[in-house]
């Protein structure tokens, strides 16, 4: 069992000149025995802080964070039975892999010297690197580091891991390969993983939960389809997808929200749905945005094609409701195989099952897309 948990976990800095600077704001979550976390968020939103307090290399200004129920607040790094893996790898240059990967259970256990050894070499070819135990980290490439490194970790046992930003020194290609990796490593081995990221498609691909934070402060917290289609607020819904959410700010008058460009009607139940607030962002994800040729329906709007970005099996399509330089843009995503050209006239359907209404004032979703619309697929065996 390793069943993490942070209650009300709160980090202050002091600046040279005095003045307090808070990096975590009271953030409250749990972490299930064998759940895969990742945490989120924009650079300087406090995702390595938060890590580096779970792993006792930051202090704790305030709160709670616990181990299946024991305080891990005040112990030393090397009594909390967790690993680490930085972005910088931090493997010993000196030593050669073998030693690199033993090194810490030789120092913190008294584990005789043949089951270190068995335990690093089974370790290492369950990592795909067995033939390199003999090489130094100057010898070896990026992504081989890589494994080295979490291969450290692994061999240890831990009850929980940490990952900062392990993938981030990797090209683009061997990125996505690490973490399908990783995905089947953590299922084998089932251990309790906090990841921290910036990249919302590490995000999203990995993780059996998210935490979202957003200048120190927790946003939401929930599965990656949560946090996709129910957003909690405006920040959430902009920063979880790519493209990423269209928004319109616009006023609610009557049964109709009224952009500057175009009046959009709403059932009985969306309006129920935002009550009485008249200051609201309308929000669409680009793929929930039909283009059609043509098109009366009380959700089509003529639009004009600005600019395509050809994806391949997707093309990114920006619009605008009229033409000039300080025309609003939104992006709709269709089929590579759809083709439309700059300057077209297209008109676009927004359904309402799928728009997101937020208040303006707080950011807070006040109606989304319901999750329960997701189509499962049954396989018969």
């Amino acid at each position: 069992m390793a069943e993490l948990t942070l209650e009300n976990v709160t980090k202050v800095f002091t600046d040279d000149d005095g003045s307090d600077i808070v990096a975590v704001d009271d953030v409250t979550f749990d972490i299930d025995d064998g759940e895969f976390l990742v945490l989120v968020g924009p650079s300087g939103c406090g995702k390595s802080t938060t890590l580096r307090m779970v792993a006792g290399l930051e202090t704790v200004t305030s709160g709670r964070i616990s181990l299946d129920g024991q305080n891990l607040v005040g112990r030393d790094p090397q009594d909390r039975d967790i690993a680490m893996v930085f972005q910088s790898y931090a493997l010993y240059p000196h030593m050669t892999v073998q030693e690199n990967m033993s090194f810490g259970l030789e120092e913190s256990t008294d584990m005789p010297d043949d089951e270190i050894e068995r335990q690093v070499t089974e370790t290492a070819e369950m990592m795909g690197i067995g033939d390199l135990l003999d090489r130094k980290p100057g010898e070896l490439s990026g992504g081989q580091q890589q494994r080295v490194a979490l291969g450290r970790a692994i061999v240890r046992e831990p009850a929980v891991f940490l990952m900062d930003e392990p993938l981030s020194n990797l090209d683009a290609k061997l990125r996505s390969q690490m973490r399908t990796e990783l995905q089947r490593l953590q299922e084998d081995l089932g251990t309790t993983t906090i990841y921290v990221t910036h990249d919302q498609t590490e995000a999203m691909t990995m993780a059996d939960k998210i935490a979202i934070l957003d200048d120190g402060k927790l946003q939401q917290v929930g599965t990656p389809l949560e946090c996709y289609h129910e957003p909690a607020n405006l920040f959430v819904a902009g920063f979880i997808g790519e493209p990423s959410m269209n928004f319109f700010d616009v006023e609610r008058v009557g049964e109709k929200l009224v952009h500057d460009d175009f009046e959009y009607p709403l059932s009985e139940e969306t309006a129920a749905a935002v009550s009485d607030t008249n200051d609201l962002v309308l929000g669409i994800r680009p793929e929930d945005i039909e283009l059609k040729t043509e098109g009366d329906g009380p959700h089509d709007f003529d639009t004009v094609v600005d600019v395509v970005e050809p994806m391949g099996d997707e093309n990114n399509v920006y619009l605008q409701f009229g033409e000039g330089g300080d025309v609003e843009t939104f992006v709709a995503n269709i089929s590579g195989m759809q083709h439309v050209e700059p300057g077209q006239p297209i008109v676009a359907h927004i359904p309402e099952a799928a728009i997101h209404v937020f208040d303006q004032s707080s950011g807070k979703a006040l109606r989304n897309r319901k999750l329960d619309e997701v189509e499962e697929l049954s396989v018969q065996l």
